[in-house]
């Protein structure tokens, strides 16, 4: 889903090692050219996405599951995707219903595609105009998840360059802006425990492993015992 970080000779943090030893980010197929909807209003329409090198879609199944764990229905939910590159997840979320949509990506190209992509949508009869609840921005996704306000999220979506040292920030800031009943989306080259994430007041909801991809579902911590002793 999100356009590649520059190279860099060391990446420290959680996000570039694993038991000691350098995480090598998964190598992926090129994007066909086109991402599909797979849920929602939008179900089966086809938006084309930038041929940029080392762009990573997430894949269809894991969006599938993914929704499947939030719920079909996203109605009156407000969302931000802080790594959005292709869009799929922002888009995916607006199809089902979201009431705002906030796209966030740092690459100029891929920020020009996402627009041509909101036109495409804004081309069909809504019932109402798009550009109210979908919003495109410009900027880099961890700054932009810190001026968000507290709890004012309900879904984050987290898929920032695997080879970036990127997850502590952007993992603090969205557990900052997250409602107490809000998700977490986290896609990672590793499994993050309980552990690791009890500084940030957050915990595993839902894990899933798709190749190289491990996709997580997360939740404040209190909300998540909460939910569990109910």
């Amino acid at each position: 889903m999100k356009k590649p970080s520059k190279p860099s000779p060391k990446s420290g943090g959680r996000a570039a090692t694993a038991g000691g030893k350098p995480v090598r980010a998964p190598v992926h197929k090129r994007p066909s050219g086109e991402i599909r909807l797979i849920g929602g209003q939008w179900k089966r329409i086809k938006l084309k996405v930038a041929d940029k090198p080392g762009l990573r879609p997430t894949p269809d199944r894991v969006r599938e599951t993914l929704f499947n764990w939030l719920g079909q229905d996203m109605t009156g939910l407000r969302c931000v995707d802080a790594f959005a590159g292709t869009g799929a997840l922002g888009f995916e979320a607006a199809s089902r219903g979201a009431a705002e949509v906030q796209l966030v990506e740092q690459d100029a190209t891929l920020v020009t595609q996402l627009q041509r992509v909101l036109a495409q949508l804004q081309a069909l009869e809504l019932p109402e105009p798009l550009s109210q609840k979908l919003h495109i921005q410009r900027g880099e996704g961890v700054s932009a998840l810190r001026s968000l306000a507290p709890a004012s999220y309900h879904v984050i979506f987290l898929d920032p360059p695997f080879d970036g040292d990127l997850y502590d920030g952007a993992l603090a800031a969205a557990s900052r802006a997250l409602a107490e009943d809000g998700s977490i989306y986290l896609e990672a080259p590793k499994a993050w425990t309980d552990e690791a994430l009890a500084p940030l007041g957050l915990v595993v909801r839902r894990h899933l492993k798709a190749g190289a991809v491990h996709a997580h579902v997360l939740h404040k911590a209190t909300a998540s015992t909460e939910t569990q002793g109910a």
